[in-house]
């Protein structure tokens, strides 16, 4: 009896005629629904234009290859690139001064920066290796290892975790003292995943990220990964670096305080506040 059951939804004649279009659809659709871990759910909307009020302009040190941006108790902290001029600098926000600096071994090209508790950390591009200081006198304390073999690019921190970029469409959510990996997240669009993330900030539980040789900044769901927003600072871009692939947009950094952000650019000769029009 059992056999013949089989036989007969094997030719369709088991199943009555209006009823046979959906037990089709449930036998190719079981599979599916039963190992959701294999499905990419993409974003259901595009993100949203963000817009915003620049607030005002102010002197960024000349030749500064801004690579990571962070402000703090009324000052802005820079992380500065390339080879043999890579630094550590604390900066004066009214008048550009650098009123504090370390610079890093000629070997060593500078990345993105953070800061937790008292310790200032910075990542380095192609050694894999990150640097920890000192936060008040810039005193060079650790250097530790990448746990996996990934290029340094962009930095912030949520204040449990530190929170890495690659230049892919990869964030890497790292254990403070350890190092070691805790979790991974993909930032997405409608289209799929949005690569070249670089400079990052955390801000009021989102992410802010520059993608590099992009006049954008994306707003980052820290859950999901999905771009909820972005910011068009194509004005900003200075007049002769317009079109320019180096000497791009780089630098995020938020004050939690006045609620506004600062951007700039490598070599840009200005460091913008802004204030963001809709809510965060």
């Amino acid at each position: 009896m059992l056999i013949k059951m089989k036989d007969k939804m094997r030719d369709g004649s088991f199943w009555p005629k209006k009823l046979l279009p959906i037990a089709l659809a449930i036998f190719i659709l079981f599979p599916l629904l039963s190992e959701p871990k294999n499905l990419v759910l993409l974003p259901a909307e595009p993100p949203a234009k963000i817009p915003y009020k620049i607030l005002k302009k102010y002197p960024h040190p000349p030749g500064s290859f801004t690579q990571g941006l962070v402000f703090e108790d009324g000052f802005l902290y820079e992380g500065t690139g390339q080879y043999g001029s890579s630094c550590l600098r604390k900066i004066k926000l009214e008048t550009g001064e650098i009123v504090k600096e370390a610079r890093l071994p000629r070997q060593l090209f500078g990345e993105g920066i953070t800061i937790l508790k008292d310790k200032i950390i910075q990542l380095t591009w192609l050694s894999q290796i990150g640097l920890v200081y000192d936060k008040q006198s810039f005193q060079h304390l650790d250097t530790f290892q990448y746990p996996i073999p990934i290029e340094g690019w962009g930095m912030t921190t949520d204040g449990e975790h530190l929170i890495v970029s690659d230049g892919s469409s990869k964030l890497y959510f790292l254990n403070p003292e350890s190092y070691e990996v805790k979790s991974r997240l993909e930032v997405r669009d409608t289209s799929g995943p949005v690569h070249k993330i670089n400079e990052l900030e955390y801000a009021d539980g989102a992410i802010y990220a520059n993608i590099w040789q992009s006049a954008k900044i994306i707003k980052i769901d820290i859950n999901s990964g999905r771009i909820t927003g972005f910011m068009d600072l194509s004005e900003l871009i200075p007049e002769q670096y317009k079109g320019h692939s180096d000497y791009v947009l780089n630098g995020i950094a938020y004050d939690y305080e006045k609620k506004r952000f600062f951007v700039t650019g490598k070599m840009w000769p200005h460091v913008f506040a802004l204030e963001l029009l809709v809510a965060k």
